[in-house]
């Protein structure tokens, strides 16, 4: 029996009901907006609100700073060490898996401190012996001035913040390196043997094929690593930086209003990472990645 021509075998879709619309809404969204702003009315109306939002103010600078400075070290760090972990070479591949699995393999804050107490004193003890061993030879030269620097050098020269910095760039380095090895072998063998066949070196076929479209893939771990290093940036309270978090100690210990104090310590971190989350889901939208 021959079927009508306007039947169809598909079933159509159920028009959407009020209660599947209601359940669709991002209510996540709008209570986190709710809760927003009782706290911008509360720092509005309350002078203790409001005060300890002055107080921890300049924190905001401080963690920004420490933040993003770290994580831009980070992605160049793991952008060399990601490629040395996709070599051929056995003595690169190995040392950039030793450095890999050590610092993912310790504790942040643990790395934090080691840095700040161990590493680096020790490195300016480095510079500073470099210094006074080039002071022998130098004297006379263009480089006596630079070795002159390192000789004189002294731990105090290297803020906390620095330190910081380096520790969280060290930590994050590691992570960002493996985001690299995924993305760079994510791409098929096939392009980069398209590119040496039309007489590209290795390092231009990785640099204007290989990494343009690892890059794309890898931007949303990229973009959440980002996110995470702003929240992780509080361990950096252990250094006494005065970042967000060490302010809202030194708060809480001269006002006794903990509540106060970390309601807007909480305020001020998830401003920061879900604005940071917005402009990452734009770019990822913005380049069409899936």
């Amino acid at each position: 029996m021959t079927p009508d021509i306007g039947s169809s075998t598909a079933n159509p879709s159920p028009p959407a009901t009020a209660l599947s619309r209601w359940r669709d809404q991002p209510w996540w969204a709008y209570t986190v907006i709710g809760l927003g702003a009782v706290m911008l009315y509360l720092i509005l109306t309350s002078p203790n609100y409001r005060e300890t939002f002055f107080f921890l103010l300049p924190g905001v600078k401080v963690t920004l700073q420490i933040a993003l400075s770290a994580y831009a070290l980070a992605v160049v760090i793991g952008l060399f060490v990601g490629l040395a972990r996709t070599s051929k070479n056995p003595i690169i591949y190995n040392l950039a898996t030793l450095y890999v699995q050590i610092i993912r393999g310790v504790p942040l804050i643990v790395l934090i401190l080691y840095t700040a107490f161990v590493v680096i004193p020790q490195g300016v003890f480095a510079l500073k012996a470099l210094g006074q061993w080039g002071l022998s030879w130098a004297q006379g030269t263009v480089l006596e001035g630079i070795f002159q620097s390192l000789a004189g050098m002294t731990l105090r020269q290297v803020p906390m913040e620095l330190r910081a910095i380096i520790a969280l760039a060290i930590g994050y380095g590691a992570f960002e390196a493996e985001v690299f090895r995924a993305g760079i072998e994510s791409i098929g063998k096939g392009q980069m043997e398209a590119a040496l066949s039309l007489g590209m070196t290795y390092w231009q076929a990785m640099r204007l094929v290989i990494l343009p479209q690892a890059v794309r893939r890898i931007l949303p771990p990229l973009g959440n690593d980002l996110v995470a290093i702003i929240k992780d940036s509080a361990l950096v309270t252990v250094l006494a930086v005065r970042d967000i978090t060490q302010l809202a100690r030194l708060r809480k210990a001269s006002t006794f209003r903990p509540i106060e104090t970390y309601n807007i310590v909480v305020f001020l971190y998830l401003s920061m990472t879900m604005s940071l989350s917005a402009i990452v889901r734009y770019i990822e939208r913005k380049w069409r990645i899936v």
